[in-house]
């Protein structure tokens, strides 16, 4: 993978990483927005909610965003990025994964990053249910890493599927466990930590007798 010299020039406040980082996921807002929520029922009998936005006009364009960990379709990242390509002329299917909705998911199972078939399954949804020829996808972090791995995993891609582009991808997933159980990054660690405790007692209602108060309260970290 070539490693090329970035141009961008931020704000001073946000060259540092840290600052920009939390600005964005806790004060960044994105108004004007609307969006219409579709259920997608899933073939193994689980669901994900799909969050739509739409140009001022009809289009034959379309693109799939992606989120990253413990992200939703309500994400300022995602967000904001819906509204920029529906300024451009593309509507928006911004995509939350099982049991990021704010509904739990029916089945045991939750998302990952490996999880095509359900990148899979929105892709075939929108080519059986709407009039779309040419379909982009935009995957941030754990999305970015779906969407390579859809492309690379030698299926057949639809000839609707133009383009992707994914942003902050932790190609190497262990590693970037690594990085997260860094003192500089516990705030992170601590943050999506609380997040996947909180489903998977949420989970537990369903799952008691796979999920246990003993298993829970050793959860100590993300190892």
């Amino acid at each position: 993978m070539p490693v090329l010299q970035s141009r961008y020039n931020p704000p001073l406040l946000f060259k540092n990483g840290h600052v920009a980082t939390v600005y964005a996921g806790l004060f960044r807002k994105v108004p004007g927005l609307e969006q219409k929520r579709e259920r997608l029922e899933l073939p193994d009998g689980d669901f994900m909610d799909l969050d739509w936005s739409y140009g001022e006009a009809p289009t034959n364009k379309v693109v799939i965003l992606l989120h990253g960990l413990e992200g939703h379709g309500q994400r300022p990242y995602i967000t904001g990025s819906a509204k920029v390509f529906n300024a451009a002329g593309i509507d928006a299917c911004a995509v939350n994964f099982r049991g990021c909705s704010g509904q739990t998911n029916r089945l045991y199972r939750s998302y990952h990053s490996g999880a095509t078939e359900d990148l899979e399954a929105v892709i075939h949804h929108i080519l059986e249910t709407k009039s779309y020829t040419e379909i982009l996808i935009k995957g941030i972090s754990l999305g970015g890493n779906m969407t390579l791995k859809y492309l690379g995993e030698g299926r057949d891609i639809p000839k609707e599927v133009k383009a992707a582009i994914a942003i902050s991808v932790p190609c190497q997933l262990h590693d970037s466990l690594i990085q997260l159980l860094k003192p500089k990054n516990w705030a992170y660690a601590k943050r999506f930590r609380k997040h996947l405790v909180a489903k998977l007692r949420a989970k537990q209602k369903y799952f008691p007798e796979l999920i246990t108060e003993e298993q829970l309260g050793k959860i100590k970290n993300l190892k």
